[in-house]
């Protein structure tokens, strides 16, 4: 009788935070076994991200490993142990504003840690590494809709620069060692299960308790806000197709998205900007209140809009995010009415 031939293995970093959660459940639907990275920090609730946890330790080829992405010779062991054939590096040090006073987190995890991470696939010769950019890499840029082929030298905050400098080590390990990466710049994630530190979340929180919402910019502000099912299943699919060198590539003229060796970048945004103001709108429909604003102006770090082109993604996994906001904002109330039964 011949045996059937081992499931592939993905390694997924923050397995245990907002899109991580997402992204293993999808692998695993799709019958691959997954192996998580977290370490649980106390940057917001742990409560929520055991409670994801918990959730994905109930499936079937799933496990978790608590361990920090910055501590090179424990992420060594686990790349030895699981020997992982994809990896999706979600793991980070989250949040523009939070970087202004604590810039040490965002050293430590996203530069030392992604330095683990590159060392390590590139030791046990990892198929493909898809990691995590970030729209905040656009910076100062004000052209829109933001192109992958724009410049990115202009961060306003340290966080956009760790996800710049992302971008750079791993084109760098891809022409030293052939190691195939793809960076994925998120656009405003929301939607069920998400951060606590988010605007969805903290203006929920603040109507049903009949609390005012802190709107920056005077509510003059643009996001791509991006629906979670859809920056998912657009990982995954990213993840199932290694970045190849292209042909066309001109160095003397150079395209900052591609090159000629295994390296892409992608923006992930739903490209349909918001007002702030209608995001709100939706979400008083969805809750059915209405809520206080208390107009603030814009915050050191914050860019007034974004928007993502994302023409370049849809021609090469044939998707792109295309969840409405009035959609995407009532399936997070559905949510969190009931996690938190209110």
């Amino acid at each position: 009788m011949s045996q059937s031939a081992p499931r592939e293995t993905i390694l997924v970093t923050g397995a245990a935070g907002f899109i991580g959660m997402h992204v293993c459940q999808k692998f695993l639907d799709l019958g691959y076994a997954v192996t998580g990275i977290d370490n649980l920090n106390s940057y917001y609730d742990v409560a929520l991200k055991k409670a994801r946890a918990d959730i994905l330790a109930k499936r079937n080829g799933f496990r978790l490993e608590r361990t920090d992405i910055a501590n090179g010779e424990a992420v060594g062991a686990l790349f030895d142990s699981v020997k992982p054939d994809f990896v999706v590096h979600l793991a980070a040090q989250a949040g523009v504003r939070y970087s202004i006073d604590h810039p040490q987190p965002y050293i430590d995890s996203n530069i030392q840690g992604f330095f683990n991470i590159l060392e390590n696939c590139r030791h046990f010769s990892v198929r493909h590494l898809a990691y995590a950019s970030s729209s905040s890499v656009y910076g100062s840029n004000t052209a829109m809709p933001f192109r992958e082929t724009d410049n990115v030298d202009h961060p306003l905050a340290l966080y956009g620069a760790t996800k710049k400098a992302n971008e750079l080590m791993a084109h760098s390990y891809s022409n030293l060692f052939d190691l195939p990466t793809t960076g994925l710049r998120f656009f405003t994630v929301y939607g069920p299960w998400g951060r606590p530190d988010m605007a969805l979340f903290l203006f929920t929180r603040a109507i049903l308790a009949g609390e005012p919402i802190d709107v920056f910019n005077e509510g003059r502000m643009v996001r791509d806000f991006t629906y979670i099912d859809d920056i998912a299943e657009a990982v995954v699919r990213v993840t199932l197709k290694p970045a190849t060198p292209c042909d066309d590539f001109d160095p003397s003229a150079p395209d900052p998205a591609r090159s000629n060796v295994a390296y892409r970048l992608f923006n992930i945004g739903n490209g349909q900007p918001v007002e702030l103001l209608t995001y709100i709108e939706a979400l008083e429909a969805a809750l059915g209140m209405k809520a206080t604003k208390n107009m603030l102006p814009l915050q050191d770090g914050d860019v007034v809009a974004t928007c993502a082109d994302c023409s370049a993604l849809d021609a090469w996994i044939g998707f792109k995010p295309a969840t409405p906001v009035s959609e995407g904002v009532r399936a997070f109330v559905e949510w969190y009415r009931s996690y938190y039964e209110q």
